[in-house]
């Protein structure tokens, strides 16, 4: 079939102004996700960072309601198998997860408790610095740590960057071990990492994370940490609160309330 010089001219352009996206290092717009639609009433922050109450977590033994939500949202695929397990949010011993921090007299209902362990959005994050194709990065107006699965060549170095261990590689297409996939939400693909993003597309529809609202507790808070009036801000100003690794100069925006 052919084509008309007209025809050739117009798309020889659009290919050229493509390359020069690419060779100028710059992440395109629509990487942005759902975050860059026109919605009325986005919630709007300079900083995001959310609370977790670990006494008030731990009211309701067995609960999994934040995991389930969150992993439903986002058409986590369920594997059943630990060892390629794809996770945004799951459980953890509280030694495990503050193993370098020592509490000697720390009372032992929070010492053997489980704590809730998610991306930490870190406000110094080593792993957008080892991209090699920018599919991750730290959102200048808010601080978000996000991901463009479509740019991700699978190389897994922001995996050995993090030292969270936040982030989940597929090895395996995921799609056939989603019960039901949400049509709002992209499904990733075999070789890419993906990580919970703060639910920015929720954000962007004014909307709370959805582990958040799933909490049948209240016992996580989300909000701007700039805000003087936030809740997460008056939390943090009434309660002592720990962060993860605080020595490795990350600056983990997920905050732990004793």
């Amino acid at each position: 079939m052919g084509i008309d010089r007209r025809k050739f001219m117009k798309l020889s352009g659009l290919t050229v102004l493509g390359l020069a996206g690419k060779a100028t290092g710059q992440v395109p717009s629509f990487v942005e996700g759902s975050s860059s639609l026109p919605y009325e009433k986005p919630l709007v922050g300079k900083r995001w960072a959310m609370v977790i109450d670990i006494r008030k977590c731990e009211q309701q033994e067995g609960c999994t309601a934040c995991v389930e939500a969150c992993h439903e949202t986002h058409n986590v695929p369920d594997l059943g198998n630990p060892k390629d397990e794809i996770k945004w949010i799951w459980e953890e011993s509280f030694e495990h997860a503050f193993h370098e921090q020592e509490y000697e007299h720390i009372p032992p209902d929070l010492k053997h408790s489980h704590v809730l362990l998610l991306c930490n959005h870190c406000d110094n994050p080593p792993c957008t610095r080892v991209c090699p194709t920018q599919a991750t990065w730290k959102r200048e107006k808010d601080g978000i740590v996000m991901m463009d699965w479509h740019r991700c060549i699978g190389c897994r170095y922001c995996m050995a960057a993090c030292p969270y261990g936040s982030r989940s590689f597929n090895w395996r297409d995921p799609r056939p071990f989603i019960d039901k996939i949400q049509p709002e939400y992209p499904t990733r693909a075999r070789g890419v990492v993906e990580k919970c993003t703060f639910c920015e597309e929720r954000l962007a529809k004014g909307l709370l994370p959805s582990c958040v609202e799933a909490c049948p507790v209240n016992a996580l808070a989300f909000g701007d940490l700039e805000d003087a009036e936030s809740e997460v801000r008056q939390l943090l100003e009434s309660r002592f609160a720990i962060r993860r690794k605080p020595s490795l100069g990350t600056q983990p925006e997920v905050y732990y309330l004793l």
